[in-house]
């Protein structure tokens, strides 16, 4: 299972860090072409907004990985140990639901939805912009299981 989350943690820290150099070059590309050549380029512009939601969800879900996304744990930290371990995995059960039921189960229906519309500038189904959402929800999933694993065995020890 570490093994796996480590392949994980790759993926999506690789895929942010080569989404994020695609941006850069586009909106580089995209001003020289406004300013220099007075001819703006619409197709860099929507690549870059779609780069950037895609960016910010699969850096969330790397984040949610390396257990670094925000939290509020004034309430938790006062816990014994035992109730502190119990709360943990009683959040990552929570957490696997929303994943589950919003990420995954609704971003399939959306992205389904919109695999027959079309984007005018680039012409490729929506859905295909949308389908990062499950794909997210899965890999959040993973990482709740993974964490209540982590928990069990602190548990044992």
């Amino acid at each position: 299972m570490t093994k796996a989350k480590k392949i994980m943690d790759k993926i999506t820290a690789y895929s942010s860090v080569v989404i994020f150099i695609a941006m850069v070059l586009m909106v580089t590309y995209q001003v020289i072409s406004r300013y220099f050549f007075k001819s703006p380029s619409s197709v860099t512009e929507v690549l870059t907004r779609y780069c950037f939601v895609w960016l910010i969800i699969i850096s969330a879900t790397y984040m949610f990985g390396q257990r670094e996304h925000i939290n509020i744990s004034v309430i938790k930290d006062k816990l014994p140990k035992t109730a502190k371990r119990v709360v943990s995995i009683i959040i990552e059960c929570v957490t696997i639901i929303f994943a589950g039921l919003v990420m995954v189960y609704g971003g399939f229906v959306i992205t389904r939805m919109n695999l027959v519309q079309l984007d005018s500038i680039l012409h490729i189904p929506t859905g295909v912009i949308y389908s990062i959402i499950p794909i997210c929800g899965v890999i959040i999933i993973f990482y709740s299981i993974y964490n209540i694993g982590l928990e069990l065995k602190k548990n044992k020890e």
